[in-house]
């Protein structure tokens, strides 16, 4: 029987292999034999030996499920309000996790399945989310109100997931009204499993690197501004490890090489990413090894994740680690100290960028591919997945755009501004429950007053209201074509997948762009940048049934409407394509009264 789980480095972390497996052997087969009255000697021995071999199948059977199965990581989490005071000045609400501000890290293995009970302490409801993890056939575990009931006050909910089939370095944040602007977020590492080579030695050591701007104002005084029809004003500082400038610091010793885990986890700004007097090489993006560039700095958009090598091989001293924003109207920069172990002094201030250069970001952004001869969760090699060669069935135009309804700013996708519903819509699905929301309320493209062809801008054009879903088929292969009319650049995220990033300009979108796509090479990420008056497109194998949201990075832009969700469907109806409801699934709304069992289909 398992035995009391080991004591993981981080506190409120522990770790347990099951000694027994988890799995509902199929009935074996009857073995036919012939009835005869009398048998003989060879036939009793015979029949006795096809019992041994049965036998000793089903004990090892038994034994390879048992070695195969992934280990349980588990986290207790405590949710609460704290001061924080990240620029040294007068403290501010913010939301920590026991304690930490940022919150505890995940640090797991591919398939490890993680166990995160999370305990609200908040005076209202509160949900996480989990930046890039796929939830494979488990869109239960998203955290978006689209998926799941908040946990109410001073109560508690256990997210039971699994990092399956993934590597790479993502994050986790709170997905309810504005409380990403107060904290709440971490970092998420799935690392590859020891028997899975990785393209590049061993660095000496890994940081993370969580960049993000930050409001001084609160988070609530910040919903309320929102909620009473006023924008926001730009952000006041960026954040590094929850750090203001020249506090956060990192040791390193001279001539060794280290990873860096880098994730944007502000609420709107493309930041720019510097070590000075260095250069690092790229070689992941969101799960995907890369093909192994070196640059002077890498534009990392809202809601994006990448990891980087550097090799600290400079005179020793002190260096900026330099953030900046970009493609806004006032530039923030901010600093952390790099410190060679043993050193003092300081290297001068780092170089200023050209914060408005679209085609630099543009040219780096074409410059990033998967490296198709490197493993990646699995042995198989990543380039194994032919994407470019597939049909695509269907092809869907989501263009942004801003306007107002009832008098007060809301965005949208394609003309329509997304509400929350009083139910989770996935629970609405399952349950069957009609007029949660509108399915197809999303068109498969915009109309010309929402595609900048009419306005020029997209941004005058009327939205309306909808608890907007666009439906799906399972394992159907799709284009999606992300067109931005605006002057501000888009950030754009799908839960539960990883995307092929085929193509991306300036200009509008049509048909002839395609020639231009990469159909060998594409990234393949969860998060997708789209230029100011450019496009983006994107290829999607849908191979995850579940409700799935679709959403801007810019959280004003996603809190006022711009976002729907992507019901992939099948009518199957199996636990091979997806997981029935939660026994422990927090049930509200409409579906509040309703059986936690399986339906019956």
């Amino acid at each position: 029987r398992e035995g009391p789980p080991s004591i993981n480095a981080h506190p409120g972390i522990f770790i347990s292999t099951p000694a027994e497996p988890s799995i509902n052997p199929s009935p074996l087969r009857a073995i036919p034999s012939r009835l005869v009255s009398c048998p003989s000697e060879v036939e009793m021995a015979a029949s006795a030996a096809a019992r041994v071999v049965v036998a000793l199948a089903c004990v090892f059977s038994l034994v390879f499920s048992a070695q195969a199965e992934a280990p349980y990581r588990f986290f207790d989490w405590e949710v609460s309000y704290g001061d924080v005071n990240p620029l040294g000045g007068v403290p501010q609400q913010g939301i920590l996790i026991n304690g930490q501000f940022p919150g505890p890290q995940i640090d797991c293995q591919t398939n490890d399945n993680l166990v995160i009970n999370v305990r609200n302490r908040l005076p209202e409801p509160f949900l996480l989310s989990w930046n890039g993890i796929q939830h494979r056939k488990n869109s239960w575990q998203d955290g978006v109100s689209g998926t799941n009931c908040p946990i109410p006050p001073g109560q508690n909910y256990t997210y039971h997931m699994q990092a399956k089939d993934q590597i790479g370095s993502f994050f986790y944040f709170p997905s309810l009204a504005f409380h990403k602007a107060a904290g709440g977020f971490g970092a998420i590492r799935i690392n590859s499993r020891p028997r899975i080579p990785i393209p590049f030695p061993p660095p000496a050591d890994e940081f993370t690197v969580l960049i993000g701007d930050w409001y001084n104002t609160t988070h609530k005084a910040l919903q309320a501004m929102l909620d009473d029809g006023k924008l926001l004003p730009s952000p006041d500082a960026i954040l590094i490890n929850g750090k203001g400038p020249g506090r956060a610091n990192f040791t390193v010793e001279q001539g060794k090489t280290y990873r860096l885990r880098v994730s944007n986890v502000g609420l709107r700004s493309t930041l720019n990413f510097m070590i000075q007097d260095h250069n690092v090489t790229l070689v992941e993006v969101e799960g995907t090894h890369t093909v192994q560039n070196t640059y002077t700095s890498l534009d990392v958009h809202a809601g994006q994740s990448l990891s980087v090598l550097f090799t600290a091989d400079r005179p020793a001293g002190g260096y900026h680690i330099a953030v900046s924003s970009r493609f806004t109207n006032q530039t923030l920069n901010s600093t952390a100290v790099l410190r060679y172990a043993g050193s003092t002094g300081f290297s001068g201030p780092p170089r200023a960028l050209n914060q408005s250069d679209v085609d630099f970001s543009l040219n780096q952004a074409r410059s990033i591919r998967t490296n198709l001869t490197a493993s990646g969760p699995r042995p198989n090699p990543q380039g194994s997945y032919h994407y470019g060669s597939i049909n695509v069935s269907r092809t869907i135009r989501l263009a942004n755009s801003a306007g107002q309804v009832g008098g007060k700013p809301r965005y949208g996708v394609n003309g329509v501004s997304y509400v929350d519903a009083d139910t989770p819509l996935k629970l609405a699905d399952y349950y069957n429950i009609s007029g949660v929301y509108r399915m197809g309320a999303i068109p498969d493209a915009p109309a010309a007053s929402h595609s900048g062809t009419q306005n020029g801008t997209g941004a005058d054009a009327a939205l309306k209201n909808a608890t907007a879903v666009m439906d799906s088929d399972h394992r159907s292969f799709v284009e999606v074509v992300f067109e931005n009319s605006e002057d501000s650049l888009q950030s754009w995220h799908l839960d539960g997948y990883s995307v092929f990033v085929a193509g991306m300009d300036k200009g509008a979108w049509s048909e002839q762009s395609r020639k231009g796509y990469n159909l060998v090479d594409a990234v393949t990420r969860c998060t997708v940048q789209v230029y100011p008056r450019g496009w983006t497109a994107i290829f999607i194998a849908l191979d995850n049934v579940g409700m799935w949201n679709v959403r801007s990075e810019d959280w004003v832009r996603r809190y006022l409407g711009q976002q729907f969700y992507l019901r992939v469907y099948t009518p199957t109806h199996s636990v091979r394509d997806e997981l029935p409801v939660p026994t422990n699934a927090i049930l509200c709304g409409r579906a509040a009264n309703k059986s936690r069992l399986p339906v019956s289909q």
